[in-house]
């Protein structure tokens, strides 16, 4: 009599190989994320954040990929288009330095460009564990409002320049 043993793998052990995220690997998956056509899809970029990822810009601080993922929906049903282009992109070891031009259009108001940076820092699994947003973004609002655009400069000249 032959008897057969069916193993069972726990496929919470198998270790996924890893993807590098390399220059042409980032400007390929970010590329795919904003369009000028329709709202922004996060969705394939995802994968590339840790779980314990910390966001933080010039509005917020955000810590673990549940909140990471709640943020872009936020953004996604604010907006009614986002654009990205990515001006330049480099990698040293384990941070990624990108310059961008990110245009968007919420419900009431025309598309408005904000020019930034973003600093990724990446774990040894090359998975992105810091992302940190640079960019003015009251000066970059108001220099689209005719009467705050001047206002907005002379205080910034003024109290900072």
């Amino acid at each position: 009599m032959v008897r057969m043993v069916q193993k069972q793998t726990d496929l919470s052990i198998v270790k996924k190989p890893k993807i590098k995220l390399d220059v042409p690997t980032l400007l390929s998956e970010w590329s795919k994320t904003y369009n000028p056509n329709g709202k922004p899809d996060w969705s394939h970029i995802f994968p590339f954040y840790a779980d314990d990822i910390i966001f933080q810009d010039s509005i917020q601080k955000i810590e673990g990929i549940d909140k990471f993922k709640a943020m872009c929906n936020r953004l996604t049903k604010r907006c009614k288009s986002l654009e990205m282009d990515i001006k330049n992109i480099t990698r040293d070891d384990h941070v990624v330095f990108m310059e961008w031009k990110m245009t968007m259009s919420f419900r009431f108001f025309p598309k408005k460009p904000i020019f930034g940076s973003s600093r990724l820092t990446l774990n040894e699994d090359e998975k992105i564990i810091e992302q940190r947003d640079y960019y003015d973004l009251w000066g970059d609002i108001y220099d689209g409002v005719p009467i705050w655009r001047g206002i907005y400069r002379w205080f910034m000249r003024t109290f900072f320049g």
